[in-house]
């Protein structure tokens, strides 16, 4: 979904200023009404946020008062190779909790010797379509108030049509922690008082029922496939090189790639019951075959994994194989 994001508002053009701490709590009835932050972070960030045995993310939910879930492994927002990360809470306790979790990650990024830079990354929050129009403000009202006051960049990405039942938006925040901190104080201060937007507290953090839509709306189950072939060298693909990949459009509407995973190795990629493979299926928006038992590349013993959809959905489910096969052979040489 990166590519299609597009600010409805970007960042202020005045250079930035130190941003006034975050304004005072509201009263104790708002407080106590619950809300929660859904967030994206990648399958590595999501680690460092679990930590070992679960030791940070139960230090993070003891810190705040919060409630902390992930979503499952390989289990993505569509359209990217991200994780879900659900708090819940009341206001103040899950603004902690985000906190704790965004300084984290912080702290995790790597400086050069003598860089005095403060570090930063984008916040991407998940915000339900119906909901956005309360932080946007007639004309953009209210998201340019936001901006101004906590001098943080916010960007709202469209709702990504390609993604059949896909009703949730991103909402990108950029700046230093401060100003982060405070924008998304003001955005979750907006979004608690709107119905739409509590009503999706209790919603799975499992997109399995979202699907790449294909092209003028047609089910990608329906798309008939044009097949060009990226051949990939046994030894030179994926995990230990960069493979040659030979690709062709037909009218930019469908592209396929062929790669090749060790016979040994396919099953970590297809899953009990074929649920891995469904699993990445459905996330990408890529349809995905393999080839049968004994049908290899040519001069190989790697079973041909043949990926079509757009060139988006193709690279995240090539990349979503390529973690299984990586886990699989780093545990091969533990």
């Amino acid at each position: 979904m990166e590519s299609t994001e597009s600010s409805y508002v970007s960042s202020p053009e005045q250079p930035q200023k130190k941003s006034p701490s975050r304004p005072a709590s509201p009263p104790l009835d708002s407080v106590e009404k619950p809300t929660y932050i859904k967030l994206l972070v990648s399958n590595a960030a999501a680690g460092s946020v679990i930590g070992k045995g679960g030791a940070t993310i139960t230090d993070f939910q003891s810190q705040s008062g919060a409630r902390i879930q992930l979503s499952k492994n390989y289990d993505f927002f569509p359209g990217t190779s991200d994780r879900i990360i659900l708090i819940s809470g009341g206001i103040d306790d899950a603004l902690k909790a985000l906190e704790l979790i965004i300084a984290k990650l912080l702290s995790e990024i790597p400086t050069e010797d003598g860089d005095d830079a403060e570090p930063r990354m984008r916040v991407r929050l998940v915000v339900p379509n119906n909901a956005c129009g309360s932080i946007i403000g007639k004309g953009g009202s209210i998201i340019k108030s936001f901006i101004e006051e906590s001098h943080a960049g916010i960007k709202i990405s469209p709702l990504d049509t390609d993604f059949f039942g896909l009703t949730d938006r991103l909402v990108t925040i950029t700046g230093a922690l401060e100003e982060q901190m405070h924008a998304i104080d003001l955005i979750l201060s907006k979004l608690t008082d709107d119905s739409h937007y509590l009503q999706n507290m209790h919603a799975p953090l499992s997109y399995a029922g979202v699907f790449f839509s294909g092209f003028d709306g047609i089910p990608y189950t329906y798309v008939l496939p044009y097949v060009a072939t990226a051949a990939y060298n046994s030894t030179n693909h994926g995990l230990n090189g960069a493979g040659v990949k030979f690709q062709h459009n037909k009218e930019d509407h469908t592209n396929s790639v062929t790669i090749g995973v060790a016979d040994e190795h396919i099953g970590l990629v297809v899953g009990r019951g074929g649920r891995n493979i469904m699993e990445i299926s459905q996330n990408s928006g890529a349809r995905i075959k393999i080839s049968d038992r004994g049908d290899f590349m040519s001069g190989t013993n790697d079973r041909k994994i043949t990926i079509t959809g757009s060139q988006r959905a193709i690279h995240a489910a090539e990349d979503m194989i390529m973690r299984k096969v990586s886990y699989a052979s780093e545990r091969e040489t533990d």
